[in-house]
């Protein structure tokens, strides 16, 4: 599966906004395809990889983080700098985790998360902390997806469903 039909947005009715041929099909998850749907495949393991795999690179993060602010002692650039810099890490990283955090409930708003994509680039530790906490107990976004998803068989059950008899062969009741 290609990253641009995994970032696509996709309505409860299936992919793309359609119906497959037996109803609505899940929406996949990145790292879990379908699975989530029924935990096959090797779910557990996948949680767990996805898990230990984001607290890694948030660790990985904040080493990072550890020697670009080493780098600004060495230059000595000032105390107010240095604090500038850890504050706006700080920041960001806490807005970032909380939209994160969010967006596995509901849905964000397309405009409104692109004009934020730069602050959560910056807050990438907070991404991946929020994700390795979700990750424990579900696949990331699994809750949402899953309402989705039953909200959509049964408007499908709805709409395909057949009504008893024909209505034009009913007599019309007289008072």
């Amino acid at each position: 599966m290609s990253d641009a039909s995994e970032s696509a947005p996709r309505t409860p009715e299936g992919p793309a906004g359609q119906d497959g041929p037996g109803g609505p099909e899940p929406e996949p998850i990145r790292f879990f395809g379908t699975h989530w749907l029924d935990h096959s495949g090797k779910y557990g393991l996948r949680r767990a990889a996805v898990a230990l795999g984001s607290i890694s690179a948030a660790f990985g993060g904040c080493l990072l983080l550890r020697f670009a602010y080493e780098g600004l002692e060495i230059a000595q650039v000032g105390s107010f700098v240095d604090l500038l810099v850890v504050a706006v890490f700080a920041v960001c990283s806490a807005l970032a985790f909380r939209r994160t955090w969010d967006a596995y409930n509901r849905r964000p708003d397309p405009r409104t998360q692109q004009a934020l994509r730069s602050m959560t680039a910056i807050g990438f530790v907070g991404v991946l902390l929020a994700y390795f906490l979700r990750s424990l107990t579900e696949a990331p976004g699994e809750k949402l997806r899953r309402a989705e998803y039953e909200a959509a068989v049964k408007q499908y059950e709805r709409r395909t469903s057949r009504r008893a008899g024909n209505p034009a062969n009913r007599r019309k009741k007289r008072k």
